[in-house]
């Protein structure tokens, strides 16, 4: 490194945002992750004794992926080398093999490549890696806010150990924040700045569980509020709001977020919670879901779950769909949330889930034949054949219903379908019993 090479790294250092100037250098100076960082836990140990292999850091921004790695990198005896995958590209990676090659051969020193947001480089730049990960040529480390299942190639995956990260604890946040305002070193602390305690609780409520969110909220905050009499600069809670002024929903239309919020959204309908149902609605409209998309979701939901116990669900669902592709948003939110608290508040039953389930079960390990009287007797010499012959036509009967086998004979005595005693298929239930016993 040369004189202006330290001078830049110097001045880079100390004009950093706070998020990066308060990054730990140690393990002990890191907040949260306990379940994966706990003293008694692999990954601790494995980083003490500096024996660690492949690892990809996977979970949401703001948690510490890159905190980990520069840890890693200031605890380890092996050459630590850094690339972001969306300005990388194959010769980066090219001079970064052939140094760790060199290395390895010169010192018996090993390199760790840290890539960051992995999931951005394609497959054939994944690839790559793998030879050089397989030979022990590099340890790799990667960070990504995508499931590694869908976005790393699963050879990369197999090489290496998973360790997803939280969204950090309202106290973990609140741990950082008190850290940079008042820490002289590597804080805001020379600024003498004082932070309230209901500024802090919003501040680290409003994070998302994002660490760097909360810590660039407090430093617009006390780098843009004037001096109080007393000299110090005072963080109220009319400061933070003015801060942070949305929150930051932590939604990919692409990955976990999706589903698991979908999944949140369609359980809750399930459960008859029409607010949660509600809110996961809304949730998804803030990011940007698409509509019609949350449209399909409801109208399965309105068969699958609410099905003949209120057969009006499915009706008012796929009059919703159709309604939101002609209409659009903003007033689509208002047809969706029509639907999703109709569905959340009928009445349930999965019969027909069940019963067809039955029957396709059946249908797939039994061979059946049509019984003859049901099968058709107008096509060209099938009446010759005795087809449909003592067939009972059951609008000449009473009730419009007769006593008479319609299954195959080698599954005559099969029950598929059981109505449940909730809403309307309790007159289901009732129908039929009168129809049989009149």
């Amino acid at each position: 490194m040369d004189l202006f090479d330290y001078m830049r790294e110097n001045t880079k250092e100390k004009e950093s945002p706070l998020a990066a100037r308060l990054r730990p250098t140690t393990l002990e100076e890191v907040v949260g992750q306990q379940h994966i960082i706990g003293k008694d836990k692999l990954l601790y140990r494995a980083i003490k004794a500096d024996k660690l292999g492949s690892i990809i850091f996977y979970g949401p921004p703001g948690t510490g992926k890159t905190t980990l790695a520069k840890v890693i990198a200031n605890t380890t005896s092996a050459q630590f080398k850094q690339i972001n995958a969306t300005v990388a590209g194959k010769k980066d990676m090219e001079e970064v093999v052939r140094e760790a090659k060199d290395t390895l051969g010169m010192y018996q020193k090993k390199t760790i490549l840290f890539v960051d947001e992995i999931h951005r480089f394609n497959k054939s730049q994944q690839d790559y890696l793998l030879p050089f990960v397989e030979d022990g040529t590099l340890i790799l480390i990667g960070a990504t806010t995508e499931n590694p299942y869908f976005e790393v190639n699963g050879a990369l995956i197999s090489r290496s150990s998973i360790f997803e990260l939280k969204p950090l604890s309202k106290e973990d946040i609140k741990t950082l924040l008190h850290r940079a305002v008042y820490d002289d070193e590597k804080g805001m602390g020379s600024y003498h700045a004082e932070i309230d305690d209901a500024a802090m609780d919003f501040l680290a409520d409003l994070a998302g569980g994002d660490a760097r969110n909360a810590l660039n909220a407090i430093e617009l905050g006390i780098l843009t509020t004037g001096r109080g009499e007393d000299g110090k600069i005072h963080i109220t809670l009319d400061v933070a709001s003015e801060c942070i002024q949305k929150r930051v929903v932590r939604y990919d239309k692409t990955g976990d977020n999706h589903y698991d919020t979908i999944s949140a959204f369609i359980k809750s309908m399930r459960g008859s919670d029409p607010d949660a149902a509600v809110y996961y609605l809304a949730k998804m409209l803030y990011a940007g879901e698409d509509v019609k998309f949350i449209a399909r979701r409801i109208m399965i939901c309105a068969s699958e779950d609410v099905g003949n116990a209120d057969p009006g669900a499915l009706t008012v669902a796929v009059s919703a769909a159709q309604a939101v592709e002609r209409i659009g948003m903003p007033e689509a939110q208002i047809i969706l949330a029509h639907a999703v608290l109709y569905v959340a508040t009928a009445p349930k039953s999965n019969s027909a889930v069940n019963a067809i389930f039955a029957a396709m079960e059946n249908v797939k390990h039994k061979k059946t034949t049509v019984p003859v009287h049901l099968q058709d007797a107008h096509y060209k010499g099938s009446a010759k054949l005795g087809h449909g012959v003592g067939y009972q036509y059951a609008h000449d009967y009473p009730n419009h219903y007769v006593a008479q086998q319609y299954l195959p004979d080698e599954i005559k005595d099969e029950v598929f379908y059981e109505p449940s005693d909730n809403g309307y298929e309790k007159n289901i239930v009732e129908h039929m019993r009168h129809i049989k016993e009149d």
